[in-house]
């Protein structure tokens, strides 16, 4: 079930505000023979509130997603002409389901690697969802007990991939298929599978988020338990970007000056691929050009730090730029170069 954060408390003093905004302003008099002003109908209050309303879907309410979708809705807030309502649902892999068939989605936060699943029953996905900004890289972390040397050790093995709904639970059976290597996976809570790590009940686990993770920074680890490389190529770039876990990273199971090759999975705010000139392609347009240029607003203390990293110009692997993001930035181009 998808659950909308809307601030009902506030409902009421919302249409209190709207209903002033159609009065006359104190100490103007009206003209003699002006008609009175009316009240404005219940259906007018409604059509004004929803006039410049988008929905977000974020994702799990645990997940970071969501953290980012709330504070994007706080500093995109402009009263009655932007209002962001951010979605809670089932994950980032069900966010292109809500962005294509719910209504009232117009943006939603995706793993770049979740339209694989629509090659067959969508070949024209992309056509329907675009990007608007390169959120975020999770990487990808595949830790190991001591006895497993390489990725083919890991062949009938038991590896967790967290719950269902996680980008490690949907991205990471998706990269071991393309390895062409067959494990035996395993979704539990992480925290549970690195207890059965320990106790050798587990080979391995698989976590796909953002360096770096508590657990590998606070927890206490026998010597030979480490990270596994995994080299970008070919299989990998059609959704994915190089990257790497560094000692600075995860200074207990990395040595100093070493750097152990992975991948990650780029984490986008997307859009529906709205009809140009069309209502909803004029909200996503306005959303555009506030969310772009407070974009600094994100980037001080009290907001995720992964903000400060943001690149407006960055590009998303398997996805085309949103006609409203491309818009923004060849205005900003003729004016001031944006980085690149």
């Amino acid at each position: 079930m998808t659950v909308t954060f809307t601030l009902r408390a506030l409902r009421p003093l919302a249409v209190a505000l709207l209903i002033v905004s159609c009065l006359p302003s104190p100490g103007v008099a009206q003209a003699p023979n002006a008609p009175p002003r009316r009240t404005p109908s219940y259906e007018q209050l409604q059509e004004k509130t929803n006039a410049w309303t988008v929905g977000l879907a974020a994702g799990l309410i645990e997940g970071a997603p969501l953290r980012f979708a709330a504070e994007l809705a706080r500093v995109v807030d402009d009263g009655p002409n932007m209002q962001v309502l951010p979605i809670v649902t089932r994950g980032p892999t069900d966010n292109v389901n809500a962005l294509l068939y719910l209504r009232g989605v117009d943006l939603a936060i995706i793993n770049s690697d979740s339209l694989d699943e629509y090659k067959v029953q969508m070949p024209d996905v992309r056509r329907h969802v675009m990007y608007l900004l390169n959120l975020f890289p999770s990487e990808l972390h595949i830790f190991v007990r001591p006895e497993i040397q390489s990725l083919k050790d890991l062949a009938g093995k038991k590896v967790n991939f967290n719950t269902p709904g996680t980008a490690a639970a949907y991205s990471g059976p998706l990269i071991f298929s393309r390895l062409g290597i067959d494990i035996d996976k395993q979704f539990i809570p992480h925290p549970l599978a690195l207890q059965q790590m320990r106790k050798g009940e587990m080979a391995a686990v698989i976590f796909i988020t953002s360096k770096p993770v508590d657990a590998f920074i606070k927890g206490q680890w026998e010597p030979g338990f480490r990270f596994l490389p995994l080299g970008y190529d070919s299989k990998f770039e059609d959704y994915y970007l190089p990257a790497t876990l560094e000692a600075s990273d995860y200074p207990s199971l990395i040595k100093p000056g070493e750097r152990v090759a992975t991948i990650a999975v780029p984490t986008a705010l997307v859009a529906y691929n709205w009809p140009v000139g069309s209502n909803r392609y004029q909200r996503l347009s306005r959303f555009v050009d506030l969310m772009f240029s407070r974009i600094d607003k994100l980037q001080v203390q009290g907001f995720a730090p992964q903000w400060k990293a943001i690149n407006l110009a960055a590009t998303v692997p398997g996805l085309t730029r949103s006609p409203a993001a491309q818009e923004w930035l060849d205005r900003q181009g003729r004016k001031t170069p944006v980085s690149q």
